[in-house]
């Protein structure tokens, strides 16, 4: 039913004023049928309460079908069952003794409940399960005999105050989607919601409006891994205080003093356990281990694809007459048997099985200081 101010005008543009009910509809951007309706309607009285029994036959199996809606919810739509197969499954495994009818209109009333349940205005984010915040933080290592600041990226839980760090060598793009890939196949799952600062890697820029044009790359990696993307407003990292707070104390508590490092990948490894210690303790409000809260909502993360995404970018770069190829501000030497090659390279720390077509990429350690050449002789 319409508001009764919108009743009234109505009433009033046709009843008084005689004007078209296509008009009005048009005005008010409603159906013409919608106002014909209520410049017509002579009972206002309120419509009585529709009865409701009691489906009786559907009382034992409820718990089983939401149960089933709750599992499908988290996979693709493609892999849920349907009302149908639901009904199949209980007939066949649980006696049911009910219409195929009677499953179909339950699935599609809790179905609806249960999605309006995950609206994200329904709760705040910081109090929603599934739900993750990002940011990046820096600390100083010993790494390879020099001290060096790395930046490290962290995922934090605001329901359960759980987190994972991983250390990259840059806060680039490529370094960026590789540490929450890392994190997401480690936990085995991809958070429902996840809140961004308007990092560059991912917003490439703030529109008048509020919305975010996306960098083309994180858009497919959204599309990938299915999750909702929400960012902070401009200096505002009070939305994200979740992660705030983890970044400042995993440096404390994790990385200081400073911390040795001699194979990046195997310290990365070695963190996925000091941070799963560290829940080993009561949540600051709740009065239940970190670790119990995280697996309560581990059981709602969305199913992780079949494929990885590979956070690699191609670029087609020349060589030039001396056989050094530039890219990003470093120089790489190219071993050559003419002038002005062409040759795909692929900036990415992590190099995965190549395609038939480009096979013949040559290989060479990322770059990732400000200056810097290589000059690479024997590969």
């Amino acid at each position: 039913m319409l508001a009764v101010a919108e009743i009234h005008y109505i009433r009033y543009e046709a009843n008084q004023k005689g004007c078209s009910y296509s008009d009005i509809a048009k005005r008010m951007n409603r159906d013409p049928r919608t106002v014909k309706k209520y410049a017509e309607m002579e009972d206002f009285n309120p419509s009585k309460v529709k009865q409701t029994r009691k489906a009786k036959v559907m009382d034992p199996v409820k718990p089983i079908l939401d149960q089933w809606i709750k599992e499908d919810l988290t996979k693709k739509k493609k892999y849920r069952r349907t009302a149908k197969r639901m009904y199949e499954i209980l007939k066949e495994e649980y006696g049911f003794t009910g219409s195929d009818r009677s499953v179909r209109l339950y699935v599609s009333k809790r179905k609806q409940e249960l999605l309006e349940q995950s609206e994200p205005a329904a709760l705040p984010l910081e109090s929603k399960p599934a739900t993750a915040q990002v940011d990046f933080g820096e600390a100083p290592f010993l790494y390879q005999g020099k001290y060096v600041d790395f930046p490290y990226l962290v995922v934090s839980f605001p329901y359960s105050n759980a987190a994972y760090v991983q250390v990259m060598p840059a806060q680039n793009q490529e370094c960026f989607l590789e540490g929450l890939k890392r994190i997401f196949h480690y936990i085995g799952g991809v958070p429902r919601v996840i809140r961004f600062d308007n990092l560059t890697p991912a917003v490439k820029t703030i529109l008048p409006n509020g919305e975010r044009e996306l960098t083309e790359t994180f858009q497919r990696f959204v599309l990938h891994y299915g999750f909702e993307c929400e960012f902070c407003n401009p200096a505002s990292g009070n939305e994200k205080g979740n992660v705030e707070s983890k970044v400042k104390y995993i440096r404390n508590n994790f990385f200081l003093p400073e911390q040795t490092i001699y194979q990046l990948e195997s310290f990365n490894e070695s963190l996925w356990e000091k941070c799963e210690k560290d829940w080993n303790r009561p949540h600051y409000e709740k009065e239940r281990l970190i670790a119990e809260l995280f697996e309560e909502e581990q059981a709602l993360f969305l199913q992780l694809p079949a494929k990885e995404f590979e956070c690699v970018r191609y670029e087609q770069v020349t060589a030039d007459k001396y056989g050094f190829i530039h890219l990003e501000n470093k120089v790489f030497y190219q071993l050559i048997n003419g002038r002005g090659i062409r040759e795909p390279i692929e900036p990415k720390k992590h190099v995965p099985d190549m395609p038939e077509a480009i096979r013949g990429v040559r290989h060479y350690d990322r770059l990732f200081e400000s200056q810097g050449d290589v000059a690479s002789w024997n590969k």
